[in-house]
C-alpha cells in the first residue's frame, strides 16, 4: 500500500508539480512584459495616495478628482491595511494552481501579480466609469501609517508604473486630530486614563486650552510621535528609492494657503492641461467639511473644541510637556519639513 501510495504522489507530482505546504514562496513582481500587456485591458493611468493618517489625504482626493481626467476614491487599501490586496494569492494552494505545471495558461509563469493587478485595475476604473464622465487617471487614496515604507514595496511590486503622492502635515495637528477623531468616535482602543481624559473634556474645555491640561497620555503622545517619524521617514525614502520621478510629496499647509498652486503641480504629474475655471471648484471643495460634518453628529460635545482642518491648532492645545516630548522625538523631521519655525516653545 505504501509503494502504491508513493507512485499516486509521484504521479501527481508529475502532472501538477511539486506538492505545496506551508507559506508560499515570495510573490514574484510584475514584470514590464505584464505591465504593457495588462495595460493593453485596462487603460487608465494609476496613481496612490498615502500619508500618515489625518494628514489631509481625504481633502487631497477630494481636490485631485475636480479635474475632469481624474478620478479618485479612497479607503481600498490595497497595500496599507491587512488583509492586503496580496491576500488573494499568498497561501501556498494559491501559488500551486497558479504555477501548476498543467495550468496551460500561465505559460510557466507564476500568475499571482498578474492576478492582483487585475483585481486592483477592476475595482478602481470600474468606479472611475461609474463617475459618469470620461477618465483617463484614476487612483486610490489610502493612508499609510499602518504600513509605513513596506506600503510603498507592496504597491511598487504591483504597479510599478503607478504615481506616488505623500502628502504631509505637521506632526503635531496630525497627533491632535487623530486623538479627536478617537474620542469623537469612542475608540475600542482607549486605554481607562484616554477614556477619562475624554470624559474631563466633555465637562469643561477650559483647562485643557489653557495649556494646563493635555489631551494626551505621555505615552500614547511618544509613541505616537514616532510613529509619526517613522511614517515620514520610510515613506519619503521608498517612494523615491522605487517611484523616483513619478513620486511626489508635499505638505498640507501648502496645499491650505495656495490650493490652486498645489494642485496644478500635482496635476502636472500626469502631464494634464488645467483650466483656470478650476480655482473656483477647489476654492468651493475646500470651503466644505464632510468630516467635521460627520464629528458634529457623532459627538457634538467633543467635534465643536477642535477647528477642523486648519493648521497650527497645536498652539492652542499642546501643554510645555507636549512640546518637550514631542520636539525630543521629532525636533529633527519638523525641522525637515520646515516646521522649525515652531519648534521651540
Amino acid at each position: 500500500m505504501e509503494l502504491i501510495e508513493r507512485i499516486k504522489s509521484a504521479v501527481r507530482i508529475l502532472l501538477r508539480g511539486e506538492n505545496q505546504t506551508g507559506a508560499r514562496a515570495e510573490i514574484p513582481p510584475m514584470t514590464a512584459e505584464q505591465v504593457a500587456e495588462i495595460k493593453d485591458f485596462f487603460l487608465m493611468e494609476k496613481f496612490f495616495i498615502v500619508g500618515h493618517a489625518r494628514s489631509g489625504t481625504t481633502l487631497l482626493a477630494r481636490l485631485i478628482r475636480l479635474h475632469p481626467e481624474v478620478h479618485c476614491n479612497w479607503q481600498a487599501h490595497f497595500f496599507t491595511r491587512k488583509p492586503l490586496l496580496k491576500s488573494l494569492v499568498n497561501n501556498a494552494e494559491m501559488e500551486e494552481w497558479l504555477t501548476r505545471k498543467s495550468n496551460r495558461w500561465n505559460g510557466g509563469e507564476d500568475l499571482s501579480p498578474l492576478v492582483m493587478r487585475a483585481a486592483a485595475d477592476y475595482i478602481m476604473e470600474s468606479d472611475a466609469k461609474r463617475a459618469g464622465i470620461e477618465k483617463h487617471i484614476v487612483g486610490d487614496k489610502s493612508p499609510n501609517s499602518l504600513n509605513d515604507g513596506e506600503s510603498v514595496r507592496l504597491m511598487h511590486a504591483v504597479y510599478p508604473d503607478a504615481y506616488l503622492i505623500n502628502i504631509v502635515r505637521d506632526g503635531r495637528d496630525t497627533l491632535i486630530s487623530q486623538r479627536f477623531r478617537n474620542f469623537v468616535e469612542e475608540s475600542k482602543y482607549m486605554s481607562a486614563e484616554d477614556k477619562q481624559i475624554a470624559k474631563d473634556l466633555r465637562a469643561d474645555q477650559t483647562p485643557f486650552t489653557a495649556g494646563k491640561r493635555s489631551i494626551f497620555t505621555e505615552k500614547w503622545l511618544r509613541v505616537n510621535t514616532e510613529g509619526w517619524v517613522k511614517n515620514l521617514t520610510e515613506t519619503a525614502d521608498e517612494g523615491t528609492r522605487l517611484f523616483g520621478k513619478k513620486y511626489y510629496e508635499f505638505r498640507y499647509e501648502d496645499l491650505l494657503a495656495n490650493p490652486f498652486e498645489e494642485m496644478k503641480k500635482v496635476w502636472a504629474l500626469f502631464g494634464i492641461e488645467v483650466e483656470n475655471n478650476l480655482d473656483d471648484a477647489i476654492k468651493d471643495e475646500i470651503s466644505s467639511n464632510p468630516d467635521k460634518t460627520w464629528q458634529k453628529k457623532r459627538n457634538e460635545s467633543i467635534a465643536d473644541f477642535l477647528p477642523k482642518g486648519k493648521a497650527g491648532n497645536w498652539q492652542n492645545i499642546f501643554t510645555a510637556r507636549d512640546i518637550e516630548i514631542f520636539n525630543e522625538v521629532a525636533g529633527e523631521m519638523l525641522a525637515k519639513w520646515k516646521y522649525e519655525k515652531d519648534i521651540l516653545s
